[in-house]
């Protein structure tokens, strides 16, 4: 547990650089639904610390998930406590589909290779069974689902859902590997997709267009999406709008709109977490005048981008961009 917001942000920067993870830290930043974001090799993270898990708000959670799900990352809350109780090590949490983990359970997972083997719900606690293993053990054995059930406590059903995969309470769990001498907990792995939900809350077919807000005009919106560009308008993010492109959605543009005032506040940002993400950045402003970037994030005016909207020909500008000052 730690104490407050910062001694616990401080813990797990110390925690994820120490396992080898590349990070940028934007908590300071207002709004922004995700403290930091970290990558080691493929895995990308999206991280909020909180001294209280129950602080998450349903919002909070959907913008955490819909930047996530953009960006290709892993959204995950280390928390202290909930309520007045802490948050259990090898437990994982969720509140609004979001994964949240003690720093202790964080940090045994990363420095020690030992997952979390519970989940937590309104019922309990509870594990996730090795269906195939549970039959074919009771099946060598030649046991019946009664036996196994009578065993467990419960009813042959019960015995049938858990060897199609359904999760145990913790003491039924315990009755079952007593009974048979095996383990048959699944161990967890935190930072996989679709534990607690997935994010994404429907199929990319069925996603509606996005809605236009701030200054971003619609042409250049509709523009973009008839070129090959798919598109998520993000909400209190450090960037306004990601660009994925149809044919090749492993890569992805961070895009901030705005005035070049705004480009000059924001573009540093802007820049670092694209770096840690490993996409490309731009900031479209209404009139570029002479300069072409800004802190290394290029700068492309409404008209340019509508030139350029295609994906071939955005890349080609972005790299001519980041060259010149």
């Amino acid at each position: 547990m730690f104490s407050n917001r910062e001694e616990g942000l401080a813990r797990v920067c110390e925690l994820l650089q120490r396992a080898g993870f590349y990070l940028f830290d934007v908590h300071h930043v207002r709004p922004t639904p995700f403290d930091l974001i970290a990558r080691r090799d493929s895995t990308l993270l999206l991280l909020k610390v909180l001294k209280n898990a129950d602080a998450l708000g349903p919002e909070d959670a959907a913008g955490l998930r819909l930047v996530a799900e953009a960006m290709g990352a892993v959204a995950l809350v280390v928390g202290g406590t909930s309520g007045p109780h802490e948050l259990e090590t090898g437990i994982i949490y969720s509140r609004h589909g979001v994964v949240i983990v003690s720093l202790p359970t964080l940090t045994e997972y990363l420095t020690k290779g030992i997952p979390p083997l519970l989940v937590s719900g309104p019922g309990g606690k509870f594990a996730r069974i090795d269906g195939p293993r549970l039959r074919r053990v009771r099946e060598e054995r030649g046991l019946s689902l009664a036996a196994v059930a009578d065993a467990a406590g419960v009813s042959r059903r019960t015995i049938q859902l858990y060897e199609e995969g359904t999760g145990a309470d913790l003491t039924v769990l315990d009755r079952l590997e007593r009974f048979l001498a095996v383990q048959l907990a699944i161990a967890l792995d935190p930072f996989a997709e679709g534990l607690v939900g997935a994010y994404r809350s429907q199929p990319e077919e069925d996603r509606a267009p996005p809605r236009v807000r701030g200054p971003l005009p619609p042409a250049v919106v509709e523009e973009l999406n008839e070129r090959g560009w798919d598109l998520i308008i993000t909400l209190r993010t450090p960037f306004d709008l990601l660009a994925r492109e149809e044919a090749r959605r492993e890569e992805r543009v961070l895009i901030g709109v705005g005035d070049l005032q705004s480009a000059e506040r924001r573009s540093r940002l802007l820049f670092q977490v694209a770096r840690v993400a490993e996409g490309q950045s731009l900031f479209v402003v209404p009139e570029r005048r002479s300069k072409t970037n800004v802190d290394g994030v290029p700068l492309v005016s409404y008209q340019e981008l509508r030139r350029h909207a295609g994906p071939e020909e955005l890349r080609e500008l972005l790299r001519e961009r980041r060259k010149r000052p």
